[in-house]
């Protein structure tokens, strides 16, 4: 039970600050998801009156903002002395496990124009520890970007997926492949050969595609500095 419910149980007025606010819209967007939540669900959620939450944020956007601040709080900050390939893999993993968490926010981490202090620690954290290892600033920009065009991207289709692994895939990958089989024989092929073997996983793809990535990365960093 949270400190404003035992508040509310105890028939006390539930103590309420800005932080309190956000932390409770977190919670509600990981049960409700970021679109249905509104100020009247939120403030039913805190237990206190919708005017209430006006006191501590000007409107929903404020509270938006807050919330992408507390997401990038939870990921993994590269260290500036790091390894820029340990660094990048440390980070994209925190960061996927935390959009697990938060599936609300994949779509929104790059989308606030008034970014928290979090936020802006994490992405100040993220080229320098780039920027140390001799990324020029056109590389930073490159690896940065299609770093998280991963992160994400692949985050969204865990969430999405009718099927990751087990019995349940393989259900659906043979049903795929008895209706394709006569005009589609690539994807039968790769179906039967890769996500009908045993112990496939979607998620086991994820550690392959981000080494791809940065080996993309090193080799071009190489050319860049030699």
């Amino acid at each position: 039970m949270s400190e404003t419910e035992r508040d509310t149980a105890a028939g006390t007025r539930p103590r309420l600050s800005r932080d309190a606010v956000i932390t409770g819209a977190v919670e509600l967007a990981d049960e409700i998801g970021v679109d249905p939540l509104t100020l009247r669900k939120l403030a039913a959620h805190l237990g206190v009156k919708p005017m209430s939450i006006y006191h501590y944020v000007a409107n929903k956007d404020e509270i938006l903002d807050g919330m992408v601040d507390v997401v990038f709080s939870e990921i993994d900050t590269p260290a500036a002395d790091g390894q820029w390939r340990d660094e990048m893999r440390r980070r994209a993993k925190s960061a996927r496990e935390v959009l697990r968490r938060h599936p609300w926010a994949t779509g929104m981490l790059d989308s606030r124009t008034t970014p928290g202090s979090a936020t802006l620690h994490h992405n100040d954290a993220v080229v320098g520890c780039l920027r140390a290892n001799g990324f020029e600033p056109a590389l930073v920009g490159h690896a940065a970007a299609v770093i998280d065009a991963f992160v994400y991207g692949f985050a969204l289709q865990e969430a999405v997926l009718p099927g990751h692994g087990g019995d349940e895939l393989v259900e659906l990958a043979e049903e795929l492949t008895a209706t394709l089989a006569a005009d589609h024989p690539n994807l039968v092929w790769f179906t039967a050969e890769h996500v009908m073997q045993p112990g496939y996983h979607f998620a086991d793809e994820f550690d392959p595609g981000l080494e791809l990535i940065l080996d993309g990365l090193a080799a071009r960093l190489g050319e860049a500095t030699s």
